[in-house]
């Protein structure tokens, strides 16, 4: 006897309730999971191994416009306890608002090596590995270490980031960073997506799997190893430069350290939709390197899988109770995740747990967002990412600088 249509809405009905809440119990055991090695890495921290200062450094620090607490940021890395270590801040434009910045900075600390590198060559549509190989012609020492301008550090930073070179096998080091953040309500829920997913996401794999792939808060790596791979430029047409410079020295035979050491990344949004433009480049970039991880990611959506699972519950007929229970239970979890984070690894001006709900609403927009479309926007430049993460100017923006020129 053929089903009728009520008995087939009901059997898609409980079908679609059991898969809503096998991903929902996937997802709590993603954040249980997370709690756990956020803690550990604590411990890890308080115990790491620091370098004597006594290895040649260059720091290598891109550059491009002002940044909110710029001079601070720069200063850190002046300040480090550490022997013999060059630093090298680099520009694309001798009109770039940054470098006076950068000159009284550098006259603050006379005794120092620094030196301003201003230069307009572009190598590629990567334009901040074009000004990285313009600086790094200027390295003196063997040792390379890397660091966006948004970054603050502590002053046995380059001790911890140094240390792991002491094992020939170790070809680069990496280290995670936390959001801190500086302004308002959108900076805070930005900062919260460094904390609450970047951070917990990227310390679970270290314990099932070596790591791979370089964070872009400090890339160390050793001038040789970089030679073998076709050095810097190399990565010049990427937009995961980052990924891509842990692809090459591991496919060169060299192991990355993940160093026990978290830097703090400042940040300052002025508005939502930056916040938006922001992590929609993060996910299009994660998405065009690892589409199966993007994928599988899902299970980090812990509140918004919450909901479908407790709607598919209502809608199966189960009480109002048992269908708000996945929801409460995903609220607590991530409160608590919330929680170790900022204990452990951040200061509590970034710590807002009464805005899990936004931050989380806003998380699933992105992810969602990040399957259609291949435009990204970076430092106010439009690109288009292709399929193996190689990036082109996109059209509008070649049809915006076309207009610019005939004007001018």
């Amino acid at each position: 006897m053929p089903l009728s249509v009520e008995d087939m809405a009901q059997i898609l009905t409980y079908i679609a309730t059991y898969i809503l809440l096998g991903l929902f119990a996937c997802s709590l055991g993603y954040g249980l999971i997370a709690i756990a090695r956020v803690l550990l890495f604590r411990r890890t921290i308080s115990n790491a191994p620091l370098a004597t200062g006594d290895r040649p450094v260059t720091v290598i620090k891109p550059i491009c416009g002002m940044e909110v607490e710029l001079a601070e940021n720069l200063r850190s890395f002046c300040n480090q306890d550490y022997g013999d270590y060059q630093i090298l801040f680099g520009v694309r434009s001798a009109a770039d608002p940054a470098i006076p910045v950068v000159e009284a900075i550098i006259a603050e600390f006379p005794d120092h090596d620094i030196s301003l590198i201003v230069s307009e060559r572009i190598i590629g549509s990567n334009y901040k590995i074009s000004n990285i190989v313009n600086i790094a012609e200027q390295a003196k020492h063997d040792i390379l270490v890397i660091s966006d301008s948004d970054m603050r550090v502590e002053r046995h930073y380059l001790k911890a980031v140094i240390a792991p070179f002491s094992r020939e096998d170790i070809g680069a080091t990496t280290c995670l960073y936390s959001g801190h953040a500086s302004g308002g309500t959108a900076s805070i829920v930005a900062a919260m997506f460094v904390n609450d997913w970047f951070l917990p996401s990227a310390l679970i794999p270290q314990g099932f799997a070596e790591q791979k792939y370089c964070f872009g808060a400090t890339m160390a790596v050793r001038r040789d190893v970089l030679n073998k791979a076709g050095g810097f430029s190399a990565l010049a047409n990427f937009l995961a430069d980052d990924y891509m410079l842990g692809k090459i020295v591991t496919d060169a035979g060299y192991r990355i350290a993940l160093v026990p050491h978290v830097v703090a990344n400042v940040m300052h949004e002025e508005s939502w939709q930056s916040v938006y433009q922001h992590e929609l480049r993060w996910a299009r970039t994660i998405r065009s390197v690892q589409p199966v991880g993007y994928a599988l990611s899902a299970i980090t959506e812990i509140l918004p899988l919450s909901i479908l699972a407790g709607a598919a519950l209502w809608f199966a007929g189960q009480p109002l109770l048992s269908a708000a229970a996945p929801i409460i239970l995903a609220l607590a979890l991530r409160t608590i995740l919330h929680g170790a984070v900022c204990a452990s690894l951040v200061n509590g001006k970034s710590c807002a747990p009464w805005l899990i709900p936004v931050r989380d609403t806003l998380s699933l927009m992105v992810r969602v967002s990040g399957y259609f479309g291949s435009r990204v926007m970076w430092r106010e430049n439009a690109f288009t990412v292709l399929d193996d993460n190689r990036i082109e100017i996109a059209d509008e923006q070649i049809a915006a600088r076309e207009i610019l020129s005939q004007r001018a």
